[in-house]
């Protein structure tokens, strides 16, 4: 049995998933989140219909490992890792409680936490993203002792 809407919907999807993905990770390479992992599985889903995205597989591939083994050197760096991945689980939470804007705040009510509970909720999937890597990573890096790439 054949994919549901034919191969014309399959090569929609593809393309429709693995380019958010692309830009997803793009985008998470200098906001919080998984950046080249997010980029990396974008490639995987475009290399399926594009030779260019699967040249690109392996390079991305090897950065994203080697910036995982490099982010768990040190038990600063883990500690400083668990540190922001449990600030963006707080800072999700306090957008999903959606608090009214303190006194303090300077700027006109509707700017604070602006997005709502939406945006907590992928705040705090992200947060436990980067923490379920950050555990992966020191599994692999430092307790299992795998090369570094």
């Amino acid at each position: 049995m054949g994919f549901p809407g034919g191969r014309h919907a399959k090569r929609i999807l593809l393309e429709v998933v693995g380019w958010t993905l692309v830009l997803a990770g793009i985008a998470a390479l200098v906001l919080p989140g998984p950046g080249l992992l997010m980029l990396f599985a974008g490639l995987v889903v475009l290399s399926q219909q594009y030779e260019w995205a699967e040249r690109r597989l392996e390079p991305v591939e090897r950065m994203a490992k080697r910036a995982a083994a490099e982010g768990v050197e040190t038990w600063f760096r883990v500690a400083l890792s668990t540190l922001g991945g449990l600030a963006i689980l707080a800072f999700g939470a306090l957008w999903i409680v959606d608090p009214d804007a303190p006194g303090w705040w300077p700027l006109r009510e509707s700017w604070w936490l602006v997005g709502g509970p939406a945006t907590g909720v992928t705040l705090v999937l992200s947060g436990f993203i980067a923490l379920g890597l950050l555990g992966y990573s020191i599994w692999k890096y430092r307790l299992k002792g795998d090369p570094v790439p």
